[in-house]
């Protein structure tokens, strides 16, 4: 085991407690909440007014502007709002937007304004996809080199912070407000968001903006695929993106209808849950962030990614057992904890990966390839789950009949669709090797 000194000791300690750490954290707080506004709060929202499984598995289609957001990306690289600056004029823009569609969201009927409902869905994660766009590339200008892992870890300790407003708080206050009024509690808090953009300042304004929309919009990928191994090392890096975390991101698709179905109460799962669940993701982000920048990016990719595949399995455990809040506890803390490892060394891969004269359309890119799973493979993670009977009314006339895996078989499916991407680590990670280069 090798030691850590006290010099290195006190650079970690002094980088930890940085202003740099500090903005990633509140940036991290900012992304988080409508992201868990759309995969936690609504879902719970949806079920508790009876909505099927499968209506609130195809909900994650909503996500869809995640997986697209490198097309209008170039914008927000090459356009400057006429306040505030480059990454903190569009990051104002997109953070009031959030909170006006977050706010007004539970004023519609589920049962009869499903579409609608979706509709605004929809708009948040459009807006949503818009700031992350903004705050990675002010993160990328604002971390040297060297704290790449820290203060990506900050960000996602920030990130998973957030689930406690609309995953937690907004839970709770199901059981006795409203919704209507939950949804303008949970939206008022992207005030925070707002808040900080205004205290901040611009990251690097030496970084000049794209001369011209074409520049903007083609220079990116022509930089990223001319690279040492060209086109074939640009598409193994692109694949493991989309692979790494696809068997996680199936297996919390439904976690908050399915501890619901477990028979765990809202305000269980708003509080126990949810406060496991943040824990163990801090842990995880805290450790992995250390971790990163002891032994480096790519082997803490393959020792986090065996985590947060071996973790699945509790779900599994879980699903056969039934209602059991110690296990409940143990289940959410472990897979949590792979979670934060996990996202932690992906982040900092991508940002290792992405060119500073680029930042806003090539980290899109990236996190595009991540959000794809998200969007489209848990969109079927009802179906997968409950399969399709005669009563299912249009899935049965497209589909026809068909059994469902149940929750104990999916998640072990899930653990399977997490191994193609620990494969692809030998050609975009190697253990011995320095990774991917940056011009």
């Amino acid at each position: 085991m090798v030691s850590v000194t006290p010099v290195e000791k006190d650079s970690l300690t002094k980088a930890v407690f940085s202003r740099r750490m500090l903005i990633c954290c509140f940036n991290g707080l900012a992304a988080g909440m409508p992201l868990f506004f759309l995969y936690h709060l609504i879902p719970a929202w949806l079920r508790t007014e009876n909505i099927d499984l499968k209506t609130i598995g195809l909900f994650s289609l909503v996500g869809i502007p995640y997986t697209w957001k490198f097309v209008w990306s170039p914008i927000m690289d090459r356009y400057i709002p006429p306040f505030l600056g480059r990454r903190r004029g569009w990051m104002l823009i997109t953070q009031v937007f959030l909170l006006v569609s977050m706010a007004s969201m539970g004023f519609f009927d589920p049962v009869n304004s499903i579409w609608l409902i979706a509709g605004l869905a929809t708009a948040v994660a459009f807006f949503s996809a818009s700031q992350d766009v903004v705050l990675d590339a002010y993160r990328r200008e604002l971390l040297p080199d060297n704290e790449l892992g820290l203060g990506n870890s900050m960000y996602v300790n920030g990130y998973r912070a957030a689930v406690f407003i609309p995953g937690g708080l907004g839970l709770i206050l199901g059981d006795y407000l409203p919704w209507p009024a939950v949804f303008v509690i949970i939206g008022s808090f992207m005030a925070i968001g707002i808040i900080k953009t205004l205290l901040i300042e611009e990251a690097r304004k030496t970084i000049a903006a794209p001369a011209t929309l074409h520049e903007a919009v083609v220079k990116p990928f022509v930089e990223f695929f001319g690279r040492d191994g060209g086109i074939r090392q640009g598409l193994l890096i692109l694949a493991f993106l989309f692979l790494y975390k696809i068997g996680d991101n199936m297996a919390t698709a439904l976690s908050t209808p399915f501890y619901l179905d477990m028979g765990f109460s809202k305000t269980v799962i708003g509080s126990l849950v949810k406060l496991i669940n943040f824990w163990a993701m801090i842990a995880g982000s805290f450790i992995g962030g250390a971790t990163i920048y002891k032994i480096g990016i790519n082997r803490s990719l393959w020792i986090f990614g065996a985590v947060q595949m071996v973790s699945i399995l509790g779900f599994a455990l879980l699903a056969k057992v039934g209602h059991n809040v110690v296990l409940l506890g143990f289940v959410i803390g472990f897979e949590y904890l792979g979670v934060g490892l996990g996202t932690s060394a992906l982040v900092a891969f991508m940002a290792r990966a992405t060119s500073m004269n680029f930042t806003a359309t090539q980290f899109a890119l990236f996190s595009s390839l991540i959000a794809l799973p998200r969007t489209f493979a848990n969109a079927t993670t009802g179906f997968l789950i409950e399969g399709v009977a005669a009563s299912d009314g249009v899935y049965f006339n497209l589909l026809g009949q068909w059994d469902g895996m149940g929750y104990t078989n999916f998640f072990i499916f899930c653990t399977l669709c997490a191994v193609p991407g620990m494969l692809l680590l030998k050609w975009v990670a190697p253990w011995h090797g320095q990774g991917v280069l940056r011009s």
